[in-house]
C-alpha cells in the first residue's frame, strides 16, 4: 500500500493570472521542507499538491513530512491518503487495509466520494454505496450515520489514480511565504512579536528578526530565549536572520539625556531608525511589531504616530486590535507562549519611567532628540556592530552558514 500527502489549495485559486507563481512558491515550499527527509517528489494536478515518498527513507519520515507540510502557510486542507488503482475492487481492498484498523473501534461512518476523473464506471452516490455496503460486510458494529459520524472515509477518483483516506485536516492557511515580499519582525522576547511574526507570515511575507539586546542590563540567557523563539516559528515563516542589536550605548545616551517621560518612545524611534537602516539593507520593505493598541503607554494612539514618524518604512501591527487573552491562544497554538514567558530581561522594560507620558506630541519628542545630537551616530555604530545568527528550520542546531539561505 503505498501512502501520499494531498494538498488542498485554499485562497490562492482565487488569484486568477497571477495563480501559477503562487503555485511555483507553494512547490518550493513543499520541496525544501522535505528535502532532508528522503527523496520526496511533489508536483500539482488539478487544484491539489501531491508530496509522494519515492524511496525507503521518505517512506519511513511521512509522519515528520505530515507535520511539517501541515504547517506551510497556502494550504487549506490536507491528508494523508492512501493510493491505489481506479477499480472498485482496489478502492475495497485499499480502504479496509487503510482504514479497517481504525473503523473497529469506531460505531459509526459514512463515505463521501468524489469522481474528478468522469471515465471511472461508478458515479459518485454509486461508488458510496459499492464501498459503504463492503465495509459494513467487514464490520458489522457499523451502522451509517450521514449527519454526525465518526469518521468520514474519503475516495477521490482523480488522473493518476484512486485516493483513499480519512477527513481532511485544516491547514495552515494564507499565502506561501515569500509571495508578498520581505519584512523584519522587531521580536523582543515576549509574547506578542512571535505571534505578530507568525500573522504576517501567514500573509505570504518572508521574515527576518531583529532583536535590541543592552549587556550587562540584559543577559545571555535573555539573548538566547529570542533565538529560540525564531527556531520555534521557522517551522511557519521559513528560513531567517537573526539580527541583535548591541543597544546598551545608545539605551544609555537617551537615559542620561533625555526627559525621563518621553524615555519609552525616544527609545522606540530609535529601535525603529536602526530596524529601518538594517531592514534596506535587505531589501525588506516593511518592519513588524508585536503592539497592540493601548495595551502600555507607548501603544497609545500618541505613541504610535510619533514611533512611526521615526522612519519611512511601513510599519505592521497585525496585533493591534487583539487583547491579551486573544494574541496568548495563538502563542499556545503555535508554540511560543511557555518560551515567551520564561523570566528573562528584555531591553524595553529597563529603564522604564515610572509615570511615561501617554500623549506624547511629535514636536516635543523632536526637540527631545535635537537636545541629543550624539544618538544618530551611536545608533549608526549599532547597526554596523549587529551580530546576524542563521535560524534553519530544518537543523535547529545551525546557526552559522548565511551562504545559502532561503526564505523557505
Amino acid at each position: 500500500m503505498k501512502e501520499i500527502i494531498m494538498c488542498y489549495q485554499g485562497e490562492m485559486a482565487l488569484k486568477g493570472l497571477n495563480r501559477a507563481t503562487f503555485e511555483s512558491v507553494l512547490s518550493k515550499s513543499l520541496r525544501w521542507r522535505v528535502k532532508d527527509l528522503g527523496k520526496f517528489q511533489v508536483y500539482k494536478a488539478q487544484s491539489t499538491m501531491y508530496v509522494e515518498p519515492r524511496d525507503e527513507e521518505a517512506e519511513a519520515n511521512m509522519e515528520e513530512a505530515y507535520d511539517r507540510v501541515s504547517k506551510v502557510f497556502g494550504l487549506a486542507a490536507l491528508s494523508r491518503a492512501a493510493v491505489c488503482d481506479k477499480n472498485i475492487d482496489a478502492i475495497k481492498a485499499t480502504a479496509e487495509e487503510y482504514l479497517g484498523p481504525i473503523l473497529r473501534n469506531l460505531k459509526t461512518f459514512k463515505v463521501e466520494a468524489k469522481r474528478a476523473d468522469k471515465s471511472f464506471p461508478l458515479k459518485s452516490p454509486e461508488l458510496c454505496r459499492e464501498l459503504g455496503g463492503f465495509l459494513l460486510s467487514k464490520h458489522p458494529h457499523l451502522r451509517v450515520d450521514v449527519h454526525h459520524p465518526d469518521i468520514v472515509v474519503m475516495v477521490e477518483v482523480r488522473d493518476y489514480g484512486a485516493y483513499v483516506h480519512g477527513p481532511k485536516v485544516p491547514g495552515a492557511g494564507g499565502l506561501p511565504v515569500g509571495t508578498s515580499g520581505r519584512a523584519i519582525t522587531m521580536l523582543s522576547g515576549g509574547i506578542d512579536s512571535p505571534v505578530a511574526a507568525w500573522y504576517m507570515a501567514r500573509r505570504g511575507l518572508a521574515l527576518h528578526h531583529i532583536h535590541f539586546a543592552s549587556p550587562p542590563y540584559t543577559s545571555q540567557a535573555a539573548q538566547d530565549k529570542v533565538r529560540d523563539l525564531a527556531r520555534l516559528i521557522a517551522p511557519y515563516t521559513g528560513n531567517c536572520v537573526l539580527y541583535v542589536v548591541p543597544y546598551t550605548t545608545p539605551q544609555e545616551y537617551i537615559r542620561d539625556n533625555a526627559p525621563d517621560v518621553l524615555f519609552t518612545v525616544l527609545m522606540r524611534r530609535s529601535m525603529m531608525r536602526i530596524a529601518n537602516r538594517i531592514a534596506k539593507e535587505i531589501d525588506a520593505k516593511a518592519l513588524v511589531t508585536g503592539e497592540s493598541l493601548a495595551q502600555v503607554a507607548s501603544q497609545t494612539l500618541y505613541a504610535l504616530a510619533c514611533t512611526d514618524a521615526a522612519q519611512d518604512l511601513p510599519v505592521l501591527r497585525p496585533l493591534i486590535g487583539m487583547d491579551k487573552s486573544e494574541i496568548t491562544v495563538v502563542a499556545r497554538k503555535i508554540g511560543t507562549f511557555e518560551t515567551s514567558i520564561l523570566p528573562f530581561e528584555d531591553c524595553c522594560t529597563i529603564f522604564t519611567p515610572p509615570h511615561p507620558k501617554t500623549k506624547p506630541t511629535l514636536a516635543e519628542i523632536e526637540a527631545a532628540e535635537a537636545a541629543m545630537p550624539g544618538l544618530a551616530a551611536l545608533e549608526e555604530q549599532a547597526a554596523a556592530d549587529v551580530e546576524r545568527i542563521r535560524i534553519d528550520m530544518r537543523d535547529q542546531k545551525q546557526e552559522d552558514d548565511l551562504s545559502e539561505l532561503e526564505d523557505f
